[in-house]
């Protein structure tokens, strides 16, 4: 029998653990919280929002770690990977493999401390918040997990048979699709993330108020802008994802964004009850993933000579947040002014 661990029980570790046991599949579900432990193995792993289950689980603090294991789901902060990633290596197969579903870009790091031949990469496309201990609310549709929950890939893109089985995994969440471009599958999630998830952190708000506001948007098209110019000048190719050829979203100029808003709304309507994970973050005291998010467009931008100011600005407000323990207001939205009209100039955004 396969031996699988979830490393990192939150929000999205809480679902696919519930899920995986639902389907029957044998896994083991770590975190760092004893709370979360206890609730988990006492009540169970609890969906709400867009789907309502409970499902026996077994649960237990990363100090727990025993044996070892085929296939390690790491979904925990990229912040605390330099803790995690020793503490699960000694209870790794040989021959097994970590699957990182984390935001960013982790592989190389990850790597780093598990080997490249053992390590995958994947992208998740839903979003969920932890509500509270042992109870996970699932914010995207259940459309948005049949077609789109997953995209999975090696490093070196081979298609190699152990995908089959993380995929077999991952399949009891949702569609789960073997790609053989892992940064255009990161860097297409960059963008997905860097947009909504960005701008949720940024406002303090849900990424329907987001979506539903013509000034936020305007600077969501801008920031979408920004990623895109910044993969194209490291010669990534962007990937579809959510069904959709994500290169679309570059600008021609401040005129061409009302022409991007209809596929906005037809992606991101689906998720529209989703909290940005940083904004959680945020919410909980806790440092947040900005830098690995947005920071890494802003970095990349400088590297390759491409202007980010838009994300600059997302990982200004998030990093005040952040240092000064408060989660910011929608009014928020006021400190883009100068940079919507040095951009926009006198061109009329129609939403």
């Amino acid at each position: 029998m396969i031996r699988t661990a979830i490393i990192g029980a939150g929000s999205l570790g809480t679902i696919l653990g519930a899920l995986m046991a639902k389907c029957g599949k044998q896994v083991d579900l770590y975190d760092s919280s004893k709370e979360q432990v206890e609730v988990l193995n006492m009540k169970g792993a609890t969906i709400t929002g867009c789907l309502e289950l409970n499902v026996p689980v077994n649960a237990f603090t990363t100090e727990q770690l025993t044996g070892q294991y085929d296939i390690m789901f790491l979904l925990t902060k990229q912040t605390s990977n330099h803790i995690v990633l020793p503490q699960i290596l000694p209870h790794l197969h040989k021959d097994g493999v970590v699957c990182t579903l984390q935001n960013g870009i982790p592989e190389e790091e990850v790597a780093s401390y598990v080997g490249r031949e053992r390590t995958i990469g994947g992208a998740v496309g839903f979003g969920a918040t932890l509500i509270k201990p042992g109870v996970s609310e699932l914010t995207s549709t259940p459309e948005a997990l049949q077609k789109f929950a997953f995209g999975i890939s090696e490093i070196d893109g081979v298609l190699r048979p152990r995908l089959n089985q993380v995929k077999e995994y991952l399949d009891c969440i949702g569609k789960t699709e073997i790609l053989t471009k892992l940064m255009g599958i990161r860097w297409t999630k960059i963008l997905m993330t860097a947009t909504f998830s960005g701008m949720s952190a940024a406002l303090g708000c849900m990424y329907g108020s987001v979506l539903y506001d013509p000034k936020a948007m305007t600077c969501v098209a801008y920031i979408a802008d920004e990623c895109i110019k910044v993969i194209h000048a490291q010669r990534i190719k962007l990937v579809e994802m959510q069904g959709e050829d994500m290169a679309f979203f570059e600008l021609k100029s401040a005129a061409d964004i009302q022409n991007k808003m209809p596929l906005y709304k037809k992606i991101w309507e689906q998720h529209v009850r989703v909290k940005a994970s940083m904004l959680q973050d945020l919410e909980k005291g806790r440092h947040s993933e900005i830098d690995y998010i947005n920071g890494i467009i802003c970095r990349k931008g400088r590297e390759y000579g491409v202007p980010t100011p838009f994300n600059d600005k997302i990982v200004e407000l998030v990093n005040e947040a952040q240092n000064e323990r408060s989660i910011n207001i929608f009014d928020s939205l006021s400190r883009f002014d100068e940079l919507i009209e040095e951009y926009a100039k006198d061109v009329a955004v129609i939403l």
